[in-house]
C-alpha cells in the first residue's frame, strides 16, 4: 500500500487519504475498510471508502477513502443519495404504520374484553334479582 495523498481536514473532523493498493481482484469497500484500519489503526465505524478505480490488465487499485475522528462525526458529514433518503423516509413510515396498527390491535382487544366482561355482569345481577 504505497499513500499518494494524505490531507487532514479539521473542518470537516476527518483525515482525506488516497493509496495505490495491489491485489489480483477487484478489492471490495468491505476490503478496503479492514485494510484501511490496521494500517493506520482507526476503527471502521469511522472510515468512509468511497472511490476504488483499476486500470485494465492491472492489479493496481487507486483508493479513496475519509477516516473521521468518530462515528458521529461521519454522519454529519456523509451525503446521502436521492435513494438513500427515500428508503430511510419509507422504514420511518412503516414503522409508523406498524405502531398505529398495532395501539388499534391492542384497543380493539381492550374493548372485547369489555364487551365480555359487561354480559357476566349483567347474569350476576339478574339472578340477584330473581
Amino acid at each position: 500500500m504505497k499513500t499518494t495523498k494524505d490531507i487532514k481536514n479539521s473542518l470537516l473532523k476527518r483525515q482525506e487519504i488516497s493509496f495505490i493498493s495491489e491485489a489480483d481482484k477487484n478489492p471490495s469497500f468491505d476490503e478496503m475498510k479492514k485494510k484501511i484500519a490496521e494500517d493506520f489503526k482507526k476503527k471502521e465505524e469511522a472510515i468512509d471508502v468511497y472511490g476504488i478505480k483499476g486500470s485494465f490488465g492491472s492489479d493496481s487499485f487507486k483508493v479513496d477513502a475519509y477516516i473521521y475522528d468518530s462515528k458521529e462525526d461521519l454522519g454529519k458529514a456523509r451525503q446521502l443519495t436521492q435513494k438513500q433518503r427515500k428508503e430511510i423516509k419509507k422504514a420511518a413510515e412503516d414503522a409508523k404504520k406498524t405502531e398505529e396498527e398495532a395501539k388499534k390491535a391492542a384497543a380493539a382487544a381492550k374493548a372485547e374484553v369489555k364487551v365480555a366482561e359487561k354480559p357476566a355482569e349483567d347474569k350476576k345481577e339478574e339472578t340477584k334479582a330473581e
